[in-house]
């Protein structure tokens, strides 16, 4: 009888399957890094009476992994700093200030805190948008991290070489070539490395913000290596307007224009896609990162998710950056993109927890294109999932409905172990992979502030003026 390396008992299940079952006293049978069975613990326990780790796991849930579809984990370091203010605003003064002096140490200890945050709150998959390259190796220091975490890491590539109108700084532009060249060597040193665990894909920062010649050999590059290629559409008018300046048009008319039509790609933010738009991307496969707190950050609008859905537009969900979120809580980003959706139509039932749920797992997995490796807890597919433990706080208690839980009524702390491959990367609420948590943390404080003062930003400690209304 075939022995498993790790079996999981006498634990709530939810699925994310095709039936969208929820097991309430499962078991799950993990071997070599991937799901051998889901099923009844009676069942499970008979068919694989053995394994090398058997934990009981009464009164405690298991959910696939989430999946977050968009970060900028560079700007971990950026907390804070660009509080109550537009977007346009927001890039002007901080953020690209803070891009011309990045260096790979920062690249590496942002993306190390985020890292970090994002497996406390249950993430296993993300997705992180490299877009200012101001200095050689920056990618590097993302990449290095990704490795070190044992996260599953998708990192794009992003670039951007137009824009000076717009605001961009022409410190973080590169030309066409530049960015191919680092993009091929990027591709061939990371791409599917860590048992295929980091991926590449490219990403132009913006639409307004990279030439017809960049997105075309971005194109090129993408389909070359069988990647994905993400970008930012329609985030605010001002996006809309300015993409629409530079190309003749905006949304997926401009994504249209370039040929760039595959189910290989992901759109960020789309708060102001038309109906034209949406019905495209249904039409060509492509598909959403949805990113509510940013979107409410930074006061750009409420994307028309419920029109997305009908029209059968696969939605994920994103962090984004925390320099416009402030953090990288998957539970606190689902939440919000329940509740925002249900006072912006006045409707309590245009999208539900589950739904939800789907969005941040295997509706996750669609966007990047990986909903057959993982996304869902079934036979077959890698073992990302996580433990939550109810009793870890009070605000989870009572459980009646477990997807309700952890939608509503739960915060980072249930989330109890997290693993992926089959590898826990987070067990009873401590990362695995570094012995002093703390001590990164503190590291992480100190090399943001060296930014800050490098990029010459005022708006921190002392020099924050208190803004009331």
């Amino acid at each position: 009888m075939d022995k498993m390396d790790l079996l999981l008992t006498h634990v709530t299940i939810v699925t994310v399957d095709s039936h969208r079952r929820v097991l309430y006293d499962g078991a799950m049978a993990v071997k070599k890094g991937r799901i051998a069975k889901v099923g009844e613990t009676e069942e499970i326990l008979s068919e694989y009476p053995e394994a090398e780790r058997i934990l009981d796991c009464r009164g405690k849930i298991l959910f696939p992994g989430f999946i977050n579809t968009h970060n900028h984990l560079f700007q971990t370091l950026l907390k804070g700093l660009g509080d109550d203010m537009v977007l346009s605003d927001w890039l002007k003064t901080m953020t690209f200030p803070a891009a011309r002096f990045l260096t790979p140490e920062d690249c590496y200890y942002g993306a190390m805190l985020g890292c970090m945050e994002g497996i406390h709150c249950g993430i296993t998959t993300m997705v992180d948008y490299m877009y200012p390259h101001a200095v050689p190796g920056l990618s590097d220091g993302v990449l290095e991290a990704f490795s070190q975490m044992k996260i599953r890491g998708i990192f794009g590539r992003g670039c951007m070489n137009d824009g000076l109108d717009f605001g961009v700084c022409p410190e973080i532009m590169q030309d066409v070539s530049t960015v191919e060249k680092d993009l091929i060597r990027i591709f061939d040193s990371f791409h599917n490395k860590e048992n295929s665990k980091v991926k590449v894909w490219t990403a132009p920062a913006a639409l307004w913000s990279n030439s017809g010649d960049m997105l075309r050999m971005l194109w090129e590059v993408t389909e070359s290596y069988q990647s994905g290629l993400t970008v930012h559409v329609s985030e605010t008018p001002f996006d809309r307007m300015a993409t629409e300046a530079l190309h003749g048009c905006a949304g997926v008319d401009c994504l249209e224009k370039y040929g760039i039509t595959g189910e290989n790609v992901l759109m960020v933010h789309c708060v102001y896609l038309t109906e034209s738009d949406i019905s495209k991307a249904a039409h060509y496969g492509l598909k959403v990162s949805h990113n509510p707190v940013s979107n409410m950050y930074l006061s750009s609008g409420v994307a028309p998710i419920p029109d997305m859905l009908k029209a059968g537009v696969a939605v994920s969900l994103g962090v984004d950056g925390a320099a416009s979120n402030n953090g990288q809580d998957m539970i606190e980003l689902m939440k919000t993109a329940a509740l925002l959706q249900k006072v912006h139509t006045l409707d309590p039932t245009v999208i539900t927890a589950e739904k939800v749920l789907e969005m941040a797992t295997i509706d996750g997995a669609r966007a990047v294109g990986m909903e057959e490796e993982i996304g869902s807890l079934e036979a077959g597919k890698k073992a990302d999932f996580i433990i939550f433990n109810p009793y870890r706080s009070p605000k989870a208690v009572p459980v009646h409905n477990p997807v309700s839980t952890l939608v509503y009524s739960s915060t980072p702390a249930n989330i109890e172990a997290v693993a992926v491959d089959g590898e826990f990367l987070m067990e009873q609420g401590k990362l695995t992979m570094m012995a002093d948590e703390e001590a990164v943390l503190a590291k992480g404080q100190a090399q943001a502030d060296s930014l800050a003062k490098r990029a010459g930003i005022t708006n921190r400690g002392a020099g924050h003026l208190w803004n009331t209304l």
